[in-house]
């Protein structure tokens, strides 16, 4: 088995096979970072597509320093919210002042199991505003002022759209069995 040295070696002399086993060994994870970001499948494909050929194209730009992992990761994070600022920057834009926050009703979902499957059905359910903010914000980890300079929205409106999106899925969760 080739190491990840070896395929970042040959990547960064663009050898075609390197790139392929690259492509190979971590487009199923990449992927899954795509779906998250998507509104569907062949929108996470072309995510995914222009991720990767950015990984190929900058690969000499990764220094050797902290995860490889982490680097592309950060690549198709960036990609995925490129894509919806070109595509769906405005869709679904919430301000605070909107957000109506309702009374914590019956938690019952809370103790039910779902499969993966069955939470990403109801992730795929968000409007891709809400989608983009509660990715950023539950599943990547950013703060609500790292997620208004990335998205370039206010502060609050990350914060709202993320309160709407928990509020979204608990009434989706709470619908679904």
């Amino acid at each position: 088995m080739i190491s990840d040295r070896q395929i970042l070696e040959g990547c960064l002399k663009q050898d075609k096979q390197s790139q392929k086993l690259l492509f190979e060994k971590y487009s199923g994870m990449l992927m899954g970072i795509c779906i998250r970001y998507a509104t569907d499948i062949p929108e996470a494909e072309d995510i995914l597509q222009e991720s990767l050929l950015k990984i190929y194209l900058n690969i000499k730009d990764f220094s050797g320093e902290g995860s490889f992992i982490g680097w592309m990761r950060r690549i198709v994070i960036n990609t995925a919210i490129t894509y919806y600022h070109k595509n769906l920057k405005h869709k679904h834009y919430v301000e605070i002042e909107e957000l109506y926050t309702s009374e914590a009703g019956d938690n019952s979902y809370q103790g039910s199991r779902y499969t993966a499957d069955e939470l990403q059905k109801v992730l795929d359910l968000l409007p891709p505003g809400y989608k983009v903010v509660f990715n950023l914000y539950a599943i990547e980890g950013y703060k609500h002022k790292e997620i208004s300079e990335m998205l370039d929205i206010d502060i609050n409106t990350s914060k709202s759209q993320y309160s709407r999106s928990r509020s979204f899925l608990r009434k989706k969760l709470e619908n679904y069995k």
